[in-house]
C-alpha cells in the first residue's frame, strides 16, 4: 500500500514539472517580442543565417532575425530583425554576418558606431558585410589569388 502512495507521488511530481516546463517554453516568447524594435539591412549574400538566427553586440545576444527576402529591384537581401529596446544604437552602425568558427553556425553582429543619433524602429542600416563563403576562401588561398 505505501509503494502504491510513493508511486502516485512521483508521478504527480513529474506531471507538475512537465507542465512547467510546457507553461516556460509557451510563455518566454511572447513577452520578449513586444519589447523589441525593427531594423532592415540589405546584403548580398545571407549564406549561413536564416529567420531566427542571432543578432549579437559583442557576443551578447540582443535580437533575431524575423524575416529575409529578395529584393528584386536591386538583387540583394533584404533582411529584417527584432532588436530589444534596452539597446539604442547609434545610426552609424555596421552589421556583418559573422561565423562562431570553422564548424559554428553564423550569426547577425552588430558593430555600434560613434554617432550621437540613434537608429529608430523601421531604420535600415546602411553599412553591411556580407557573409563570406570558406570554400570561396579556399580556393582563392590554393589558387593564389588576391
Amino acid at each position: 500500500m505505501r509503494e502504491n502512495w510513493i508511486e502516485v507521488l512521483t508521478g504527480a511530481i513529474v506531471l507538475v514539472v512537465a507542465a512547467a516546463f510546457v507553461v516556460f517554453a509557451t510563455s518566454g516568447g511572447t513577452s520578449a517580442s513586444r519589447d523589441n524594435y525593427e531594423l532592415t539591412a540589405s546584403f548580398t549574400s545571407v549564406e549561413g543565417i536564416s529567420v531566427g538566427t542571432d543578432v549579437r553586440m559583442a557576443g551578447v545576444k540582443i535580437g533575431s532575425v524575423t524575416s529575409m527576402e529578395l529584393n528584386p529591384t536591386t538583387f540583394r537581401a533584404d533582411v529584417s530583425m527584432a532588436v530589444a529596446e534596452t539597446f539604442e544604437l547609434p545610426d552609424d552602425s555596421t552589421v556583418l554576418i559573422s561565423s562562431e568558427g570553422l564548424l559554428g553556425g553564423n550569426f547577425v553582429e552588430v558593430q555600434p558606431g560613434g554617432s550621437p543619433f540613434n537608429l529608430e524602429a523601421g531604420d535600415e542600416i546602411v553599412d553591411t558585410q556580407s557573409s563570406v563563403s570558406l570554400i570561396t576562401l579556399l580556393l582563392r588561398f590554393v589558387g593564389g589569388d588576391e
